[in-house]
C-alpha cells in the first residue's frame, strides 16, 4: 500500500478546507493524522510522532507568548498555570474534538474499533502533530494565527479551572506526593427538591475540610476551599 492514496488525499483536503488551512504538501498534513497503530499495519507509512514532538515545542512557545501578552497583570506563577492548562493533553484533546480531528485520523483497525478516535491521549497528540505540520508548511505566524482563536475560546474555562479550589487542592496534594483528595458525602438534608449535601474532603486519609451545597459539586467546592484554609494555602 502506498503512503498516500486517493482516499487519504480527499480526507486531508476536507480537513484543510474545514480548518481554513492551505497545504501545498498534503502528504505532510496526512502524516500529522497518522497514528503509529496504522504504521504497524502498513510499514511504508510514517507516523506522526516526530511532528508531535515539534508541535509540542511550538505550542509551548506560542502559548507562553500568548499568556504573557494576554494577562499583563498576572504574576509568573499564574502565567505558568495558565500556560500549563492550555497545553496539557486533556485540553489539547478538547481542541481536537472541536476541530473534529478524530474523524480524519488514520488508525489501525484495532485502535479504530476500540474507540481510538475519541481517546484523549491520541487526540491531544494529533493536535500537536497538526501544529507541527502547520509550522513546517507555513511558519510560526501561521501557527499563531491558527491557535490564538482556539486559546481565546478556552480562556474563561481555563481561568475558572486554575482558580478552582478543587484543582488547587489536588495540585498541592500531588506536589506533596499525598495522592488525590477524596471527597465523601456524610449527610444530606432538606426536601427532595432542595437537598443540601454535606461533604468532607480527606487528604491521605485525614479529614482536612468540610463543605455544604445544594449539589455534590458545590459542596465539594466548599469543602476544598475549607481545606485550603485549614492547610494555610490561602
Amino acid at each position: 500500500m502506498s503512503d498516500f492514496n486517493s482516499r487519504d488525499v480527499e480526507s486531508a483536503l476536507d480537513l484543510s478546507r474545514r480548518l481554513g488551512l492551505s497545504f501545498s504538501n498534503l502528504a505532510l498534513l496526512n502524516r500529522a493524522l497518522t497514528h503509529r497503530s496504522y504504521v504497524n499495519e502498513y510499514e511504508s507509512v510514517e507516523d506522526n510522532e516526530r511532528l508531535e514532538f515539534l508541535g509540542d515545542a511550538v505550542l509551548d512557545f506560542i502559548a507562553g507568548a500568548w499568556v504573557y501578552n494576554r494577562f499583563p497583570e498576572l504574576p509568573e506563577g499564574d502565567l505558568t498555570k495558565i500556560r500549563s492548562a492550555l497545553v496539557r493533553n486533556q485540553q489539547l484533546a478538547k481542541f481536537s474534538r472541536k476541530l473534529e480531528l478524530g474523524r480524519a485520523l488514520r488508525l489501525g483497525r484495532g485502535e479504530a474499533s476500540s474507540g481510538g478516535r475519541g481517546r484523549d491521549n491520541l487526540l491531544g497528540s494529533a493536535f500537536e502533530a497538526l501544529v507541527g505540520a502547520i509550522y513546517l508548511e507555513a511558519g510560526l505566524e501561521t501557527v499563531k494565527a491558527f491557535v490564538t482563536p482556539i486559546f481565546e475560546d478556552a480562556r474563561e474555562i481555563i481561568l475558572d479551572e486554575i482558580h478552582d479550589p478543587k484543582s488547587q487542592l489536588q495540585e498541592w496534594t500531588q506536589s506533596q506526593k499525598l495522592g488525590a483528595p477524596h471527597y465523601r458525602v456524610i449527610s444530606t438534608s432538606g426536601p427532595d427538591h432542595a437537598v443540601v449535601f454535606e461533604i468532607v474532603v480527606e487528604v491521605a486519609g485525614v479529614e482536612k475540610g468540610r463543605g455544604t451545597g445544594t449539589s455534590k459539586s458545590a459542596a465539594e467546592h466548599d469543602a476544598a476551599q475549607d481545606a485550603m484554609k485549614n492547610l494555610g494555602l490561602v
